[in-house]
């Protein structure tokens, strides 16, 4: 039976979005939750598959205690295990420090649950918008990576091979890869499921598997919360709001509207933003 792990993460609700004017952080005490859409629809293509095939699927997070409720969301879905990994030293953490503990959770997940064939996750969260937590899993776990997924076109799990649609600026590209492989997922991927009455029964009683650092053995501390983040937010200001220089064009006709434009085109009439 195949084995696949979904990375989700809460993320604030971008409607209470503030940032903490002394080390530029974001504010997260306060601030509702959800999770982020992209990974829900990473977790909606490991249930297609669950569905189709027959797989376990552990979702897991790395966040503060509260982000327990956003797993118990996953199970609802249809997940089968949830693991929260969490410990004030990895707060803080940026890409690089994240996709390590994402990566050694994973691990310990193979461990524990058996190997892992197939991982999913969101192209990027609402929060960071960077896109680099899934690939730096997946390079620090030395897995196939296919990135920007809005098809799988087939998981063949006697032959271990995956393939799917990527969705590039200039097309689509029609990839095949071995497993153990990771997916970042584009919402394009699938349509999100509701939860079903069993499925939020179980959530309301299901108690997520949770890790912190004391039972990661050998985790390097150097390489975690913001001691692990060489990213550096210097600062972060609101854009002033641009002044709009417009001309009004009025008549009783769109030949006289069209007659007036024309003359002020050639007139020198208009803004000099124009480019006239």
């Amino acid at each position: 039976m195949l084995h696949i792990v979904v990375c989700v993460k809460q993320v604030p609700d971008s409607r209470e979005i503030r940032i903490d004017p002394k080390n530029n952080t974001l504010i997260r005490q306060g601030v509702p939750s959800i999770i982020n859409f992209y990974d829900m629809h990473g977790l909606e293509e490991a249930l297609r598959i669950k569905d189709e095939l027959g797989a376990r699927v552990t979702v897991v997070t790395m966040g503060p205690p509260p982000a327990e409720k956003g797993l118990k969301e996953c199970i609802s879905l249809g997940a089968d295990e949830a693991v929260l990994v969490t410990d004030r030293g990895f707060a803080g953490a940026d890409t690089l420090a994240t996709s390590y503990v994402v990566a050694k959770t994973i691990a310990k997940i193979a461990e524990t649950w058996g190997p892992v064939d197939m991982v999913f996750c969101g192209k990027q969260t609402l929060d960071g918008d960077t896109g680099q937590v899934g690939p730096g899993v997946a390079c620090r776990l030395d897995l196939e990576q296919l990135t920007y997924v809005h098809k799988v076109v087939k998981v063949d799990e006697d032959n271990r091979r995956v393939t799917v649609q990527r969705l590039l600026e200039d097309g689509i590209e029609v990839v095949e890869t071995s497993m153990p492989v990771l997916i970042t997922a584009l919402k394009e991927l699938n349509k999100v499921r509701r939860a079903s009455l069993p499925g939020m029964i179980r959530a309301a009683r299901y108690k997520a598997t949770i890790w912190t650092t004391a039972d990661f053995p050998g985790l390097d501390r150097a390489q975690i919360g913001l001691k692990g983040s060489p990213t550096i937010v210097a600062k972060t200001w609101i854009p002033a709001a641009r002044t709009a220089n417009g001309i009004m064009i009025s008549g009783d006709s769109v030949e006289i509207q069209a007659e007036q434009l024309v003359t002020k085109l050639f007139s020198g009439e208009l803004p000099e933003r124009f480019g006239w």
